[in-house]
């Protein structure tokens, strides 16, 4: 699939809450941007080396901009520096997709939980569920209040919606959220990793959507070398047990699109016309890994001995 990809012009910078910054981008000559749903996310190429991944916070019916948020990590790998710190309304940055792996899928009930950031793409899940009549409620967690962003919008929600600052309620109380959910109730959370395992814990793996920030702690075992054969090139290729097949392909002279390299963006996600993939990524769901039609190539590997990727 070709993804869109274009120089976007950053318009106005807003506080959102403390070290939170939200921004537009739009098209320098005014034209639409793609289309996209609630979850999706784009990547944004700040510099040489330095491409980050945002979810996309606005509305979906305006074609016009996209709206994402970002927040000032201390000790981040200096995307959320750049931002702040550097990236000024009019400047001109490369931007990528949107690409969706947190769709938010039909049902008549949802419960969102937030942590943070993670906010963000739940955001506009909350307006496209009221706009389809279902029934959810928001608990969304922070640090304090004035580190949550959106706090204000949100408000028009009234009581489906309760904000949990740490420095006053204490750890988000999970459990009257999450205990016998009615029939046909989907859970969305994104957030730090320890809320996901506390969301996990208490939930039904095919009831969760989750989106993770950071990529999960691999199962140990040992790597084994394997054969990948791309389909598209006529070439096969070894993959040794120290090499990704990322790395193993990019080697040969095969342009593909990558980003992150830790199984979290999605980014170089690439059909599998053959063989078994061993996902070790933290994007796909229980069914996408077990149909076995995609894998990503950074981090997942082969049950086997062959694999023959689209490339």
């Amino acid at each position: 699939m070709t993804l869109y990809e274009a120089e976007l012009v950053v318009g106005p910078r807003e506080s959102v809450a403390d070290g939170v910054l939200a921004l537009t981008l739009r098209h320098p000559s005014g034209a639409d941007l793609p289309a996209w749903r609630p979850g999706a996310h784009v990547d944004v190429v700040l510099g040489p080396g330095l491409e980050r991944q945002y979810s996309l916070c606005g509305d979906p019916a305006d074609r016009g901009t996209w709206r994402i948020a970002v927040l000032r990590e201390a000790d981040g790998r200096g995307g959320s520096a750049y931002v702040h710190g550097r990236l000024a309304p009019g400047d001109r940055v490369r931007v990528r997709g949107p690409r969706n792996h947190f769709a938010l899928e039909p049902a008549p009930r949802y419960r969102f939980v937030a942590g943070g950031i993670g906010i963000t793409p739940i955001l506009p899940m909350l307006a496209a569920a009221e706009a389809a009549g279902a029934e959810w409620t928001l608990l969304y967690g922070g640090r304090t209040r004035a580190s949550m962003a959106f706090v204000e919008e949100l408000g028009r929600y009234g009581d489906r919606v309760r904000i949990a600052p740490q420095d006053e309620t204490g750890l988000l109380d999970l459990d009257p959220v999450l205990a016998a959910l009615p029939a046909g109730t989907l859970v969305y959370c994104c957030g730090p990793e320890p809320l996901l395992d506390a969301v996990q814990e208490r939930c039904p793996p095919r009831l969760l959507r989750v989106e993770r920030f950071r990529p999960r702690e691999a199962e140990p075992g040992g790597n084994t070398e394997f054969e990948v054969v791309l389909d598209r090139s006529g070439r096969t290729l070894v993959v040794t047990p120290d090499v990704s097949v990322l790395d193993t392909v990019r080697a040969a002279g095969i342009e593909v699109l990558y980003s992150c390299t830790e199984g979290t963006c999605g980014t170089c996600e690439t059909d599998v016309l053959e063989g078994v993939p061993e996902h070790r990524d933290s994007v796909l769901t229980e069914a996408e890994r077990e149909s076995g039609e995609t894998m990503l190539i950074c981090v997942s590997r082969c049950r086997g001995k062959r694999l023959v990727l689209d490339l």
